[in-house]
This record gives structure tokens, C-alpha cells and sequence, in this order.
């Protein structure tokens, strides 16, 4: 793992600017250093939601660390709750390199949050010293990294007041008695997973049951009923699965939870989050636009802001609804031998987290890029798995919504009614930040060309 995060930071070159020597980072150096994070979280086994709060923070530190050299950059002060603007004193800025101030603040960040965050150490060092063999003085060097440091102090200040710390002192969860209520699965039987997630405070959302929907069907053994026929929808489904969706269901599978069984034995077997296969889908079209590094930086706070607004929502729903796993309710009442083809996370059901999040993330990027913007996600290859193309971030996040219901491990109501709910936190999302851009001089559609605008209602 350490091989995989360490890395020389590649595609630099030097520029010519008023005779002098200075070094630049690309959207690609970005992407790869958020990668590296990445590996950290999948090292670390984050959960779904831990992963998806470090990504917000470790983004908005990189994106407000852009808007402290540039004015037109948007920043995020006037769009979260609580976020106030960051404040470095002018002669700083002034004698620090922006490009390296980018890549050192989402290094910073990621090394002060992340439980393993120690090991990207050895990539701040790296990046110093390709920026000195690059000719950047050691003047300007020690300043960008003084004020990274502020930058970041101050991020992880606001983040320090999110409630995350206090989970640990909040009473655990107790499954609920009555077959209708979640318990745990096999094959590791874990406990559920931060069942006060909702605690936390929003970034956006006015609250956590802002977008809660609806009741899901409720449980009955009742074969006529909403409920069963659902129930039996997923078995009968796992029995007569084709290729294609057996793969799909792999392909987004991303959890972080899995376990193996040999004979008596089990093993973990490490794989990325789902906001961390989106956060890679960002990358992607970035890379594929060829979109400036300041554009790079706000598209994936953006997107990972949303998407960690959306983990909040969901959870809230998780645990007020605790409703069952198709697996326990299908060996009580169907079938006592039978196993869905993934294996089941720990925690509730309803509703399901892939929806919820794929469609956020799909409804953001869709406002950045367009409708039909075709891309080839490869965010999967190194952890074994196929590319898979797509036309559009909408059919990647049906897919991967779709995919929890060939897995066996949602009813179709969970995922449906979580689409609706990554919808309007999607939309949520994107209304906050044009209404922000709309009172100030940052305009994105200004700032970034490429940009295709959507209204929400569209």
C-alpha cells in the first residue's frame, strides 16, 4: 500500500513567465494526489461515510486555497453552514506559489484527517523537492507551505466542529427485536455502522430529514402485499441473473466492509468506497475536458460536498426506517439457504446509499458537464474489476443504483425512492451554489467556459 502512495508527482513542467522560471501542476496532478488519499481510505477500511466527509474537506481545502489567488475562483464561505471566508494576510499570498499552494493543501488536509494520514508525508516531502529542482526558491517554497498551513488549520477547524468527535461518546446501536427490523449479517456479523451519522452537520442540507421522502413498504409476510412482492422480486431475480447484470452488480459493489470465507477462515478484502468511485468518475471527466486546475478543484468540492450532504440524508433514513436486509427476511420466509450474490453491508436498508449518492453525484456533474457527456470508468481496474463506458453521468448512476437490486441487497422501493432523494439533494446542491454565484462577483459560467448550465427545474 505504502508503494501506492508514494509516488514522484508526474506532468510537471516549467513555464517561461517574465523570464523566470516557475513550476506548474495539472488537473492530472490533482487527480493523482487525491488518488492517493484514496488508497489511505481503502488502507484504513473507512467507512462509507467517514470516506465521504474526508473527501469534503480535503477538496474545500484545495478549492479555497484557489480562491485565495484568484477572486474569480468560486469560493464555498457563502454556500456551507457555519464556513466562514479563510484569512491569509495579502504579503503571504504574495510570495507563495498558488499551483503548488493547491496539491500541498489537499496533501495537508488528507495527512491531519485521515487515521493513516502520516504516510502522505513522504509526498509533501517529494513535492518540496521536485519543486525545488524545478528552480521554485526556497523562499517561495517556505512560504506556500506557511500558508497551507493556515489555509488548512482553519478548514479543519470548521471541520473540527461537525459533531464527528462526539459520535464516539454516543450510546452504540441495539438491533431493534421484531422481523422487521434490520440485524446484523453474515458472513462477519458486524455491528451497525455509525448509526448517528446524522448528528453531524450538514454542509449544505438545512437538516438531515430535509429530502427524508417517504415511508418504505412495510414488512408482512402477507404474499399479496407490496412488501413480499418485492421480497420476492430480489430472489427470484438472484436466480436468474444474466451475465451483464452479475456484472454490474460487481462492478459497483464498493464495500469497504467485504469479507471472504476459506473453510473456517476469514479475511478482509480491501475495496474503495462509493464516493470514492465517484470521486474518481470526477476525475475522469476532468481529465477528459481537459479543465484548468482551478476548475478541477471546484468541480470536486462540488461534487464531494454534495455527496457528503447526501451519506447524511441517507443515514438519517437508515436508522429512523431500521428496516430489514433482503437476506434475513428471504431465509425466514422464502428460502433458509439462500445468499444474495454481494455481500450484505452493516446497517439498515432503507434507503439505499448507492441511490442516493450515485444520483447526487450524477445530478452535480451533469450541471458541470452536460447531459451527454460519454466517459470510460476505469476507477475499478485496480481492484481487479473492467472498465465500463457510459453516456452520461445519469446512466452511470442508474446503473449503479440498479446494481444493489442484482446484488441482493435492496428492495426496489429503497432504490427508488433513493434516486428521488439524490435527485433533490443533487438539485439542493446546485441551487444553494447559484444562488451564492448570483449575489457575489463569482460567476461560474464566467469563470469556467466550458461550463453547461442547468437550472435546477430543468
Amino acid at each position: 500500500m505504502k508503494k501506492l502512495i508514494v509516488f514522484v508527482v508526474a506532468a510537471l513542467w516549467i513555464a517561461n513567465t517574465n523570464g523566470q522560471q516557475r513550476i506548474s501542476f495539472t488537473t492530472k496532478d490533482y487527480v493523482r494526489a487525491l488518488k492517493s488519499a484514496t488508497y489511505l481510505m481503502v488502507n484504513d477500511v473507512a467507512s462509507p461515510v467517514a470516506a465521504s466527509r474526508y473527501y469534503a474537506y480535503i477538496n474545500l481545502a484545495a478549492n479555497e486555497t484557489v480562491a485565495l489567488f484568484d477572486n474569480n475562483q468560486p469560493r464555498f464561505s457563502e454556500k456551507l453552514k457555519g464556513f466562514n471566508s479563510i484569512s491569509i494576510e495579502d504579503s503571504l499570498i504574495k510570495r507563495s506559489d498558488q499551483q503548488l499552494a493547491i496539491i500541498l493543501a489537499l496533501y495537508k488536509s488528507a495527512s491531519r484527517l485521515l487515521p493513516s494520514g502520516n504516510l502522505l508525508l513522504k509526498n509533501i516531502d517529494s513535492l518540496k523537492s521536485v519543486a525545488k529542482k524545478r528552480k521554485l526558491s526556497i523562499v517561495k517554497i517556505n512560504a506556500t507551505v506557511e500558508l497551507v498551513e493556515k489555509v488548512v488549520n482553519q478548514v479543519l477547524n470548521y471541520a473540527y466542529a461537525d459533531g464527528f468527535a462526539k459520535l464516539s461518546g454516543i450510546r452504540r446501536f441495539t438491533p431493534s427485536t421484531g422481523d422487521e427490523y434490520w440485524q446484523p449479517t453474515g458472513p462477519g456479523f458486524m455491528s451497525a455502522i455509525e448509526p448517528n451519522w446524522n448528528t453531524l452537520r450538514p454542509f449544505m442540507l438545512d437538516s438531515c430529514s430535509q429530502f427524508a421522502g417517504g415511508a418504505p413498504h412495510k414488512y408482512t409476510a402477507d404474499t399479496s402485499s407490496l412488501f413480499y412482492k418485492e421480497l420476492l422480486e430480489v430472489y427470484e431475480l438472484s436466480k436468474n441473473l444474466s451475465t451483464e447484470q452479475s456484472a454490474i452488480a460487481m462492478f459497483w459493489d464498493c464495500n469497504p466492509f467485504a469479507l471472504q470465507q476459506v473453510g473456517h477462515l476469514e479475511f478482509g478484502v480491501k475495496k474503495i468506497s462509493p464516493g470514492g468511485h465517484w470521486m474518481g468518475i470526477t476525475g475522469i471527466a476532468c481529465i477528459k475536458q481537459k479543465a484548468s486546475l482551478s476548475k478541477t478543484t471546484y468541480v470536486h468540492a462540488m461534487v464531494s460536498v454534495g455527496i457528503a450532504d447526501a451519506f447524511i440524508s441517507c443515514w438519517n433514513n437508515k436508522y429512523k426506517y431500521n428496516r430489514v436486509r433482503p437476506v434475513t427476511a428471504i431465509k425466514k420466509l422464502i428460502d433458509r439457504n439462500w445468499s444474495p450474490l454481494l455481500q450484505t453491508p452493516p446497517f439498515p436498508e432503507y434507503t439505499s446509499g448507492h441511490s442516493v449518492i450515485s444520483t447526487t453525484a450524477a445530478t452535480i456533474l451533469t450541471n458541470l458537464f452536460g447531459d451527454n457527456f460519454s466517459f470510460t470508468d476505469n476507477t475499478e481496474v485496480e481492484f481487479g474489476l473492467p472498465t465500463r463506458k457510459f453516456n452520461s453521468f445519469t446512466q452511470a448512476a442508474k446503473e449503479a443504483a440498479l446494481s444493489r437490486l442484482y446484488g441482493g441487497i435492496h428492495f426496489r422501493d429503497a432504490i427508488e425512492n433513493g434516486v428521488k432523494e439524490g435527485e433533490q439533494i443533487g438539485n439542493f446542491v446546485i441551487m444553494r451554489v447559484s444562488n451564492s454565484n448570483a449575489n457575489s462577483n463569482n460567476n461560474t459560467g464566467a469563470i469556467f467556459p466550458n461550463h453547461t448550465k442547468k437550472r435546477p427545474s430543468d
